[in-house]
């Protein structure tokens, strides 16, 4: 038999991607007038009768692979898969290749690759975005389109880099068109976050546009009534101090907006000055 030029799970993965686009008939480069053979009476078909045959012995269920299993599996077992299988990562390291594995999450088949995080695995300070881009997807770092140089320079301003800095997203491939996650993928992809962050163990969290805080610190306003609040994120058994500022891409459609956002950068610093 011939092999498939991708992964078996892939192709799985996709066919129930274009299920979930709405696709449901094979299209040829043939046109088919549906109408005409539906007005075509249907031929009777023959059926030979074959004499009786002794019944076979059971065939052994055959198991499917995990990968395999994490595709029909419904909402709440891919969960419970992604919350144990993070939580049994040690080193960020072991993060990311469990990452690497991981099947329980449409966006994988559909993104480039894997954008982990970019910086210091050490630093006081984790900046946490929604999702990737274009830019992320093609280069595996996050932050490094427009919206990135934006970020840079913010940095900058308070004295940073990406040297002092850990920087994430909540959702580690990019969705099709840049569209936002789906609540269902946020939730798939949380576990991992959250286990990030745990490792990092950095002093200050600042989540980059209202998503990001949405999906980590359990809030539900609007990221101009959030932004500039100081907020706590409990895990580990350890609160982390959490700020929600503007993303640097609402900036780049607002620039007027920027004043808001150095207010919260001052703070920030600060903050991070402060033993």
């Amino acid at each position: 038999m011939m092999s498939l030029p991708i992964p078996p799970e892939e192709v799985v993965a996709l066919l129930r991607w274009y299920a979930d686009m709405g696709v449901d008939t094979a299209i040829s480069d043939e046109p088919v007038d549906r109408f005409a053979e539906s007005a075509v009476p249907a031929r009777p078909v023959a059926v030979a009768v074959r004499p009786a045959e002794a019944p076979r012995p059971a065939a052994s269920p055959r198991l499917a692979s995990p990968a395999a299993a994490l595709l029909t599996a419904t909402p709440d077992t891919v969960e419970l898969a992604a919350r144990e299988q993070a939580r049994s990562a040690r080193t960020l390291d072991e993060l990311r290749e469990i990452l690497d594995r991981f099947e329980g999450c449409a966006l994988k088949a559909t993104a480039s690759r894997l954008v982990f995080a970019d910086g210091a695995p050490d630093a006081d300070i984790m900046f946490i975005g929604e999702a990737p881009g274009r830019d992320e997807d093609i280069q595996g770092k996050p932050f490094v389109g427009r919206s990135g140089q934006l970020l840079d320079r913010m940095l900058a301003a308070i004295g940073l880099d990406r040297t002092r800095t850990y920087i994430a997203n909540v959702v580690p491939w990019r969705p099709p068109g840049n569209r936002d996650p789906t609540p269902q993928e946020t939730t798939i992809c949380r576990p991992f976050i959250e286990r990030q962050i745990e490792l990092v163990d950095p002093k200050i969290l600042v989540c980059l546009g209202a998503r990001s805080a949405q999906a980590l610190l359990g809030v539900t306003d609007g990221i101009l009534k959030l932004r500039g609040r100081w907020l706590e994120h409990e895990i580990g058994g350890r609160r982390i101090q959490a700020m929600a500022t503007l993303h640097p891409a609402y900036l780049l459609r607002q620039p007027v907006q920027k004043r808001l956002a150095w207010r919260d950068f001052r703070a920030i610093r600060a903050a991070l000055e402060q033993p």
